[in-house]
């Protein structure tokens, strides 16, 4: 049987952090990002949540989905830059395609009877100037964390192992009332190349189940633990409704990107990984993180943009 083994960073995925489970009664936002930035709501991937991205251009009252833009919206991204402690604050993304783009598999990234089974990709073909920003797992439960995501309004999606989360899904559910897709990463975090097709099916279906009944969602993208995976898990994946198999083509950490690809830089389209850690696992928190993140893909003139509205 054909193995595709995609190498991820070492990590520590047998560790959970709590700290962020006490003192979240909400985000909240401060008055001028309230009111400059709104919570209108668009119609994603995730089920009517808000739009974190907005559209149209600056300057334009509403963006397409009904955010609000202008001089005000703009003030307000340079007061959530300046609390934290970002250079610039994002780049803004272009409005989401009207037509999705035709994901295929990654050539080398194939296995056996791979044309009828979901597509495996690193990078989205766009030739707008954007990235997209994934996590994996859901160790760490860092309230800075959201509150940083939702006032600097970067969209991310979210990958979760359940023997990870369940030990406080309010924390995801409250990540996906601000407008997140929470998907697929398995039950259990394990290599699934070295289970049977049966056990990978119970694996990937077990949480396709869990998240249907925690977040009322069957999610439709699926990202094996490591990158790892075989025609059996491709064919698992099919038969639990996923769609998708987005993967990766650079990785974030608190001090450093690393890159998939020999030019070691960023390409419109790719798609970063990321953990929930903290400074347990990392010489950083998740705030931290993203400062790093955001810092690289702005001064290379990227925008983060949402995975969804190009899947």
């Amino acid at each position: 049987m054909q193995l595709v083994r995609q190498k991820e960073q070492k990590t520590l995925h047998g560790r959970r952090r709590t700290a962020g489970s006490r003192g979240r009664a909400g985000v909240v936002l401060s008055a001028l990002l309230v009111a400059a930035l709104g919570t209108a709501c668009g119609s994603g991937d995730s089920g009517g949540t808000p739009d974190p991205t907005g559209s149209g251009k600056a300057g334009a009252g509403l963006g397409a989905r009904g955010e609000q833009r202008g001089p005000a919206a703009r003030q307000a991204r340079l007061v959530a830059a300046k609390k934290w402690k970002l250079a610039e604050p994002p780049l803004e993304a272009p409005p989401a395609p009207k037509g999705k783009p035709e994901l295929t598999t990654r050539e080398g990234f194939e296995v056996d009877g791979h044309e009828n089974l979901p597509p495996v990709f690193t990078t989205i073909p766009t030739k707008d100037k954007v990235v997209f920003l994934t996590f994996d797992d859901g160790a760490e439960k860092d309230p800075e964390f959201l509150k940083m995501m939702q006032e600097l309004r970067i969209p991310y999606t979210a990958f979760l192992s359940d023997y990870l989360v369940r030990d406080d899904y309010s924390y995801f559910k409250e990540m996906q009332a601000a407008g997140v897709t929470l998907n697929n990463h398995s039950v259990n975090h394990r290599y699934l190349p070295a289970l049977s097709y049966e056990k990978q099916r119970e694996e990937i279906c077990g949480q396709q189940d869990t998240m249907q009944r925690m977040f009322g969602k069957r999610p439709t993208a699926f990202r094996p633990p490591y990158g790892n995976y075989n025609e059996d898990t491709l064919r698992a994946a099919k038969s639990c409704g996923i769609k998708a198999v987005p993967l990766w083509n650079a990785e974030a950490f608190p001090k450093r990107m690393d890159y998939r690809e020999r030019d070691r830089d960023l390409h419109p389209g790719d798609i970063i990984l990321t953990h929930f850690r903290g400074r347990e696992d990392w010489e950083g928190s998740m705030p931290d993180l993203v400062r790093n993140v955001m810092k690289t893909v702005t001064d290379k003139g990227y925008a983060v943009a949402r995975l969804e509205d190009y899947l």
